[in-house]
């Protein structure tokens, strides 16, 4: 189960961790309650850490690729794991913890591999280069009882078309926080960018 109840989860590389309070505000205004730091640099781990306390907003760690990522990632406070594949390594730490972990997959073997594991809830990923919804449904048919939380290639343009596929619960994006917005903290834009996913869905 999702620790978060918006379907639609922020990824995020934070170039200042000193403003991950600032842009999980835009993103609250935005309708949003989840936001996913990828660990692909030093500002990262610092960002979560300073989130952990938060109850607004449910911060998680992505880009996690080893154990020790992983580690470190729940010591900052993460309250979920994301990985761009499936590392059982990975899987067992989070489990141990208590904490959801979703892990990448986008072929049958790795799915049941993740069954295996006990995993019922995965990242689709990269989702618009492995054939999208059209994938997402093939997989669905042989795997009923999976969730999908498709990422890699969700933009304003396909979240609903993803969100209309009954096996996804929620998608994984970044066009609400670019690096540009970030770069140049433009918390209104990515405000609204966040209303305007919102408002897709819906519609």
């Amino acid at each position: 189960m999702l620790p978060f109840s918006v379907p639609v989860v922020p990824v995020v590389t934070l170039p200042d961790a000193g403003e991950a309070s600032r842009l999980s505000d835009a993103l609250i205004t935005g309708g949003f309650d989840s936001i996913e730091i990828c660990l692909r640099n030093d500002q990262a781990l610092p960002a979560i850490k300073s989130l952990a306390d938060r109850t607004d907003i449910c911060c998680g760690a992505g880009t996690i690729l080893n154990e020790d990522q992983a580690r470190a990632a729940l010591d900052a406070g993460a309250k979920y794991l994301v990985s761009p594949g499936l590392h059982a390594g990975v899987v067992r730490i989070a489990q141990d913890a208590g904490v959801p972990i979703l892990p990448g997959v986008c072929t049958p073997t790795e799915i049941v591999q993740a069954l295996d594991l006990g995993l019922t809830l995965l990242k689709f990923f990269p989702a618009g280069v492995f054939g999208g919804t059209k994938t997402i449904v093939a997989l669905s048919g042989v795997f009923p009882q999976v969730s999908f939380m498709p990422t890699g290639g969700v933009n304003a343009d396909t979240i609903a078309a993803y969100m209309a596929v009954p096996s996804v619960v929620a998608c994984g994006a970044s066009w609400m926080v670019t690096h540009e917005l970030l770069e140049n903290k433009d918390y209104n834009k990515i405000s609204v960018r966040c209303q305007q996913a919102l408002a897709a869905i819906e519609a």
